[in-house]
């Protein structure tokens, strides 16, 4: 898992937890906050994913 992948995740969770924190006490711009993080952490996973796939493709260039 390289550091995008990680910042994803970390997104990602600090996003469920606002969303739910907002849902809970009814404030709109902290569920907005966390919708936000959670498409934040997935375009870091999609950043992640693209990087997997040229560093799979360099290595089968050297086989």
């Amino acid at each position: 898992m390289d550091r995008e992948h990680v910042k994803g995740v970390a997104d990602k969770t600090k996003g469920r937890i606002k969303e739910g924190a907002g849902k809970l006490s009814g404030d709109k711009d902290l569920q907005r906050e966390g919708k936000a993080d959670k498409a934040k952490g997935s375009v870091h996973n999609a950043a992640g994913d693209v990087k997997d796939a040229a560093r799979d493709a360099a290595d089968a260039m050297k086989k």
